[in-house]
């Protein structure tokens, strides 16, 4: 049994997850774990051991200075707590690491313990894969689940995908099988502007968690890197013709498909989003680790900016075969 010392009880609690890794294009989706820690500053209240789950000749340690002393931050994945106030105040339990190297079992039974330790109602999973999808629309994120009641009741797309899977797909089908209802939402980064950051996708992760959550979650200076990130690559992609043309040729594919959706449930979501927005005043968050109000000392916070590299030509492009909605 894991013994959580410090950890109160909590108020209907939710696991939100995300991954480095295979699952994680553009980083959207662990960017977007690192956005709820430090808007509601999570601490760190456990670690899973990274001799148990990592190879450290393939994610390795980094070295930094604290106060004049070299330390070591080891690959792993960690666990904090959150509250997120307001008139219905809730927990979410916020897990990020990096996708294990072996021993994927044992590190799902793992999240499972804390899971059901800390009573955690539903696991939500975010991810971010490779897409044909254009860089000038919104980012497309499908809900997805195993559960087929859980589908009905949230509106979420049964899966029915078949072949490679990373952590996320592992790590849903051990909650169903544990009998913990799991979600995956996933985002759907363009393929031929892949590296990382992607604000936008990040930014598209969070809304839709909002609409499954029923919660509001501060965007901070999400959208204005968002608009900033779709300037640069709109630049970078006018410098080549042939870019340019199958840019455009997503487009119109993409519109003509969403042509019928143009109104009815995605116009309504939007509208819900703005009404929850129109309060001024920011729900209150605080960690509730230790009851303190203190920044979290997580290290590997992603930091800094940097310009889009310049995109793909589409018959350079990678990863294309990550191109659909897994588990």
């Amino acid at each position: 049994m894991i013994e959580l010392e410090g950890v109160p009880e909590l108020i209907d609690p939710v696991m939100v997850a995300a991954f480095e890794g295979w699952n994680d294009a553009g980083d959207a989706a662990s960017t977007a774990v690192a956005h709820l820690e430090r808007e509601w500053k999570g601490e760190v209240f456990a670690a899973l051991d990274a001799e148990d789950y990592y190879d450290f000749q393939v994610n390795r340690p980094t070295v930094f200075m604290d106060g004049g002393v070299r330390k070591i931050t080891w690959p792993t994945t960690r666990l904090s707590v959150v509250r997120v106030g307001g008139e219905k105040p809730r927990d979410l339990v916020l897990v990020r690491g990096i996708e294990p190297s072996m021993r994927w079992r044992s590190f799902c039974n793992e999240l499972l313990g804390f899971a059901h330790e800390l009573g955690v109602e539903l696991v939500v999973i975010l991810g971010a894969l490779l897409g044909d999808t254009p860089h000038t629309r919104p980012v497309p994120v499908s809900g997805v689940t195993s559960d087929p009641d859980l589908a009905q009741r949230m509106d979420l797309e049964e899966t029915k995908y078949e072949g490679p899977t990373g952590i996320v797909g592992v790590l849903q089908e051990a909650c169903t099988h544990a009998g913990v209802p799991a979600v995956s939402l996933w985002a759907a980064v363009p393929h031929y502007v892949s590296q990382p950051p992607n604000p936008k996708a990040t930014l598209a992760l969070l809304n839709r968690l909002e609409d499954l959550l029923d919660l509001r979650i501060p965007q901070g200076e999400l959208p204005e890197d968002a608009r900033a990130w779709q300037v640069g690559v709109d630049q970078l992609a006018a410098e080549d013709s042939e870019v340019a043309e199958y840019v455009q040729t997503l487009e119109e594919a993409r519109d003509t498909a969403e042509l019928p959706e143009a109104s009815g449930e995605a116009i309504a979501r939007e509208f819900e989003r703005y009404l929850r927005r129109r309060d001024v005043s920011p729900p209150g968050g605080h960690a509730t680790a230790d009851g303190g109000e203190g920044g979290s000392y997580l290290r590997d916070n992603p930091g800094g900016k940097s310009r889009p590299s310049k995109p793909q030509k589409p018959d350079a492009a990678e990863g294309e075969d990550e191109d659909s909605s897994e588990d």
